[in-house]
């Protein structure tokens, strides 16, 4: 079978290939592709399940430290030094260890209340409307609320995270117009908004992300300038991009599934499940990549020291030895272990406050606007690395006073 290159940003253009992987994971699963659209010299497609969560649990053999795209960066392109998804144990371990305490299940149920206040305030605002471009006006408010106040960015400035996160992460992408240099321009604003709130977390030290950044250590030293910023860029996105994007991925499966959507409304007490489906149907972050530390093999097939190994998440998300009947969207599905936050000690350490957000986003729209239906074109982001949703026009009943 001719491979597809999964490098190419066109190759998502009409949304994830699934059936160009449901032949892969059924005749080649561990797949080799000569070259990529970077000039580099190709790189493994690992499709099935079982197959990354091997590699991602061997980080001594399947490292994230040379990088966690296909592409490879020259030094001086570089943003900054490596985050923690840039990291191997222990150093990651050790990193992660700054900011996890924010982020415990017991942490998460206490913000509860308040993000149901949040989603509250953001309906109030659309609910009158009638319409709405769903993205935009619902689906990116509430993560970039959450982790402005995570973060301890003013509120007034929470826009700046999103356009800052959409010209780093839409630089493959046409529309938005943004060049690797407008992404490297964008950095250079995050981080020197970073470094102006780090100074006046300094002067006052208050219950948030940037202030435990700045008195944790590691290994008994506090993070440099540029550590900090590269965990700040990281924490601003991944807090922003990957939610609203599921966020923005779970109305428009709903849309899709009106007996999907019926059920939820007669029983509420599914919508747990119906998250988990969600994740597995559209995971936003649609790969990662290892690299492989000395010379392997991985389902017969020889893996050099070097090479680059690509994690797909959708397909392993549609893996037919895992999932009965993987191509449909099934709300009360269980057990459903799929692998949209990663597995092993990469394994996303918002997930839990990423769950609480959409659950409690579709609690509130699914009572209020039980009839919200696509208004016209959903455009998608065109990207190799996040499914991402840029705009959804919608309409509804409006609410009366």
């Amino acid at each position: 079978m001719e491979l597809l290159d999964l490098s190419d940003p066109r190759t998502f253009g009409r949304g994830f290939p699934h059936e160009f992987f449901r032949r892969l994971r059924r005749e080649r699963p561990v797949a080799w592709h000569e070259g990529d659209v970077y000039g580099g010299p190709g790189y493994w497609i690992v499709s099935k399940y079982e197959d990354v969560k091997l590699v991602s649990k061997n980080p001594r053999l399947f490292s994230s430290v040379p990088g966690n795209q296909i592409e490879d960066l020259p030094q001086e392109e570089l943003l900054g030094p490596p985050s923690m998804i840039g990291m191997d144990p222990p150093a990651h371990a050790r990193y992660r260890k700054l900011v996890s305490g924010g982020f415990t299940p017991r942490a998460i149920r206490a913000l509860e209340p308040h993000t149901h206040e949040i989603v509250r305030e953001i309906l109030d605002r659309v609910a009158r409307k009638g319409g709405c471009d769903f993205v935009t006006d619902v689906a990116a408010e509430l993560p970039l609320q959450v982790i402005a106040e995570f973060l301890g960015v003013p509120q007034a400035d929470r826009h700046k995270l999103f356009h800052w996160s959409n010209r780093l992460i839409g630089s493959e992408d046409p529309e938005y117009g943004a060049t690797k240099e407008d992404s490297r321009a964008a950095a250079v604003e995050m981080f020197t908004y970073a470094n102006q709130l780090a100074e006046a977390r300094r002067r006052a030290p208050g219950p948030d992300l940037v202030s435990a950044l700045l008195e944790g250590e590691v290994d008994g030293e506090r993070l440099e300038l540029p550590e900090f910023d590269s965990f700040f860029l990281l924490l601003a996105i991944a807090g922003n991009e990957t939610t609203r994007n599921l966020i923005s991925h779970g109305m428009l499966l709903l849309c899709q599934h009106p007996a999907a959507r019926q059920r939820l409304l007669r029983e509420p007490a599914l919508l747990p499940s119906a998250v988990e489906e969600m994740l597995r149907f559209r995971a936003p972050v649609m790969y990662f990549r290892r690299t492989a530390m000395q010379d392997t093999e991985l389902r017969g097939q020889r893996i050099r020291r070097g090479d680059k190994l690509t994690l797909w998440y959708p397909s392993a998300n549609r893996d037919e030895d895992v999932f009965p009947d993987p191509d449909a969207f099934d709300v009360a599905r269980e057990p459903n272990d799929h692998l949209a936050f990663g597995v092993g000690e990469h394994f996303c350490l918002g997930s839990h406050l990423a769950r609480l957000e959409i659950r409690v986003m579709f609690e509130h729209l699914l009572r209020r606007l039980p009839d919200l239906e696509l208004d016209g074109e959903v455009r998608f982001l065109h990207s190799h690395f996040i499914d991402g949703v840029k705009a959804m026009p919608v309409r509804f009943t409006p609410e009366s006073d």
